[in-house]
């Protein structure tokens, strides 16, 4: 064997049938055994039309198929080279033809080739025979042309280099016949040429000598030693020359195969038979069968497995004890069937994890391959997943499968997925196995945050201090890392030249709200913008939510008293006549408050009072009324102190003190009115729109009181003062009364007080007698009035 001598024939089968990215083809390379390592077989690159450049980025690697790992492949080349010695002998010890099958797997994308290797035989190895030494006893009364058995050189090469032919010393009573066995095996019998003398030559010493077809031939040589013995004429024969049996795989250790019956018409020791195996019978059947060498019983002595060897042939010889031992022969063929006893298997060839959650349908995630040991029924298989995953299984090629994404994948509802891969035989009963991978899902930004509510309400009491936590509003993301990452804004609103970011602040980190200022209700009530909660994705997604902020009402304003009016720290003096009734009305308290309706509803009670069994008080409406007639006993002043207290917590409350003097009934004229200066500052944060229809009103009453004054100045003055009439207010200068009106409603003489007083004119209001109603008169300023009598009406002066 030339060692240093490397040759390769290459066949390659292009079937170009290709079933996605698996190939079905399959490229052929026959290489001689032992060839040194690192030899180089063929350059797989080239061959495969593939760019050695990009062998280690597709992570190139190869598998060999139920063998070691005797070649490998070199990614800078591309070359397919040896790893280890290859003895052919050793691999396919029992086969003519010996194939090493490899898969070569590529990734991104996948591509699978199958690759056959063919080991060819050199002749490395020598005909031996399995023993040194044949004994062969042959009966001188055996006739010429008898032949022997002989026992058969074993060569482990193949072919030509097997055994070719035999060789015999040379002998004048034997010679040999070579014979082809029908597994082609080559092997010799013995031939008596000439009969046989004992008592002339007893032993005879023969060279069998074994030759293989190599070049150069190899030989190995045995000795043959022929034993002659007496006469013993009858062999035994079997009732049957060739039995064929069939047995289960896996039956147990001595179940009896078969019950041999051979018989010797000779008697005595002549007719006693043993059993044995010819020398044409393998040890590997020897080693599985036991042959009872008495009874002619076959049982089962090693594992029968039908898929390492499926058919066993035997020779048995029944030899008689004869003092010239003849013997027969019977041929057996044993069958063995196969049983379901090799489980499925499942080699999965290529897993892509993790994924993106928004990959392609039909986009092959994993190429799994199944295979079972058994035959028939026994080795046809299913390859199934569970149903309620959104994969399905697609058959690439013989016994190939890919698994393919067969609905959308979203890793918010599933981030991962445990896919076994379940597969399973025809037999009875079904034998299976699975393998479980998972699919890990990578997040992308496909959610937008999310608020719990789509409008926020937040009430924030007023006087509020600046930096003040208003409230929290959180949002959320359901994807991963910086995809739910969130960033909150003020949507940029201005309300009256102000920009929503001075007023309130917030956290872009956690979405904590504050406000900026301190805010008053009476002058701001509420406030609507917009926030956005954007997460850091690319490209990023947003969402924004409503706020309404209401500004919260404190009780922060006391009670201002606008009726009776009066100077600071001034006591209110009212004069009403003695005779007045029960039930009169003596003055009415009107206080406003600025605040919200809860806490600017008023309520009046006396604070102070005289004689509280005198006068009442309306704590809604403040009107204070007589409870009875004077007596002679009450005196003439009496002092009301009233407070209006707000319905606020804590009540918030102003104070006036009314002097009330008693007149008889008989007025002479209005005392001296002092003039009070009016202060404007007190109608400054009044409604523009009630001022303006307050002076509306007022200008229309303003017409009305000229006419009237025309028709007064045209009566005659009087001589004498008029009789007393009780609750009425008379003037000695009718000229200074500019005009009167009867008013019945307490917000109309609100509304006309205020409106005269504007102008800046005072106002009187006195009760009509009898009645609930009033005179009202509005006089220039700087008109003076003088009592004529105690019973004078009280006055408001104010200046312009």
């Amino acid at each position: 064997m030339e060692s240093c001598r490397r040759y390769v024939l290459l066949v390659v089968l292009v079937l170009f049938s290709f079933v996605r990215n698996i190939s079905t083809s399959v490229t052929h390379y026959s290489i001689p055994e032992e060839m040194k390592e690192g030899s180089v077989v063929a350059n797989l690159a080239t061959d495969l039309g593939l760019d050695v450049k990009t062998l280690n980025q597709r992570k190139m690697r190869l598998d060999i198929i139920a063998n070691k790992k005797y070649l490998d492949v070199n990614k800078e080349t591309g070359e397919l080279y040896i790893v280890e010695k290859i003895d052919r002998e050793y691999i396919c010890s029992a086969k003519s033809s010996c194939y090493l099958k490899l898969e070569v797997i590529l990734e991104n994308p996948v591509r699978i080739f199958n690759i056959e290797v063919e080991i060819l035989d050199i002749n490395d190895n020598a005909p031996q025979f399995r023993r040194d030494a044949i004994h062969l006893d042959i009966s001188e009364s055996t006739p010429k042309g008898e032949r022997f058995s002989l026992s058969n050189a074993v060569d482990p090469d193949v072919g030509s280099n097997s055994v070719k032919t035999y060789h015999l010393s040379e002998s004048e009573h034997f010679n040999i016949e070579v014979q082809t066995g029908r597994d082609g095996s080559k092997f010799a019998e013995l031939i008596l040429k000439k009969t046989l003398d004992r008592e002339q030559q007893a032993v005879h010493n023969l060279i069998l000598t074994a030759v293989d077809g190599g070049t150069p031939a190899r030989s190995g040589t045995a000795s043959v030693i022929v034993h002659v013995l007496d006469t013993n004429d009858n062999a035994p024969t079997f009732d049957k020359a060739i039995h064929n049996i069939k047995i289960l795989e896996n039956s147990p250790i001595g179940s009896l195969v078969i019950h041999l019956n051979a018989t010797d018409l000779d008697e005595g020791s002549n007719s006693d038979i043993i059993y044995s195996y010819s020398l044409y019978t393998s040890e590997k059947t020897q080693e599985t069968f036991n042959l009872n060498p008495s009874t002619g019983e076959i049982t089962v002595k090693g594992m029968l497995n039908y898929e390492d060897f499926r058919i066993y042939d035997m020779e048995v010889i029944a030899t008689d004890h004869g003092a010239t031992s003849l013997s027969g022969q019977c041929t057996i063929k044993i069958l063995v069937e196969d049983m379901n006893d090799n489980h499925p298997e499942i080699s999965i060839k290529s897993f892509q994890s993790p994924v993106n959650e928004n990959i392609e349908l039909d986009t092959v995630i994993a190429v799994v391959s199944v295979s079972d040991k058994d035959s028939g029924d026994n080795g046809v298989v299913d390859l199934r997943i569970p149903d309620n995953m959104p994969f399905k299984l697609r058959e690439s090629s013989d016994n190939y499968y890919e698994l393919v994404v067969s609905e959308p994948l979203d890793r918010e509802k599933v981030p991962e997925y445990d896919v076994t891969f379940t597969v399973t035989d025809r037999g009875s009963p079904p034998l299976s196995d699975n393998e479980t991978m998972t699919l890990e899902l990578l997040d992308i930004n496909d959610n937008v945050p999310q608020f719990p509510q789509l409008f926020y309400t937040i009430r924030v009491m007023e006087n509020n201090a600046p930096g003040a936590l208003l409230s929290s509003l959180t949002a959320f993301d359901p994807d991963l890392h910086e995809n739910q990452y969130l960033v909150y804004f003020i949507l940029e609103k201005e309300i009256a030249n102000t920009s929503m970011s001075m007023l309130f602040s917030i956290n872009p980190e956690n979405g904590n709200l504050y406000a900026l200022k301190t805010f008053d209700y009476e002058i701001e009530k509420e406030f609507l913008f917009h926030i956005e909660a954007r997460d850091s994705g690319s490209p990023p997604l947003s969402s924004n939510v409503t706020v309404h902020i209401v500004i919260v009402d404190q009780n922060d304003n006391v009670p201002v008293i606008v009726s009776p009016w009066r100077a600071h720290g001034s006591v209110v003096e009212e004069k009403i006549p003695r005779s007045t009734d029960k039930g009169s009305l003596v003055a009415k308290v009107i206080a406003l408050d600025t605040d919200s309706v809860h806490n600017s509803r008023i309520t009046y009670q006396f604070l102070q009072v005289t004689d509280a069994t005198l006068f009442s008080l309306d704590q809604y409406n403040g009107e204070i009324r007589t409870m009875r007639m004077f007596s002679y006993r009450d005196p003439r002043h009496q002092r009301l102190v009233v407070v209006a207290k707000d319905n606020g917590e804590p009540a918030l409350s102003a104070t006036v003190t009314i002097k009330l003097s008693t007149v008889e009934t008989v007025v002479k004229a209005y005392s001296d009115m002092t003039e009070v200066p009016l202060e404007y500052d007190i109608f400054s944060d009044l409604n523009l729109y009630l001022v303006i229809g307050l002076g509306s009103v007022s200008f229309l009453l303003l017409i009305t009181i000229l006419v009237t004054i025309v028709l007064k100045c045209q009566k005659p003055k009087p001589s004498k003062a008029a009789p007393p009439c009780r609750n009425s207010v008379i003037s000695e200068r009718n000229s200074t009364i500019a005009d009167s009106t009867l008013v019945s409603n307490d917000a109309y003489w609100y509304s006309l007080f205020l409106a005269e007083t504007r102008k800046g004119k005072m106002v009187v209001r006195q009760p009509v007698p009898k009645g609930s109603r009033y005179i009202v008169s509005s006089i220039p300023r700087g008109t003076g009035l003088t009592d004529t009598s105690d019973s004078a009406a009280s006055t408001l002066q104010y200046p312009k």
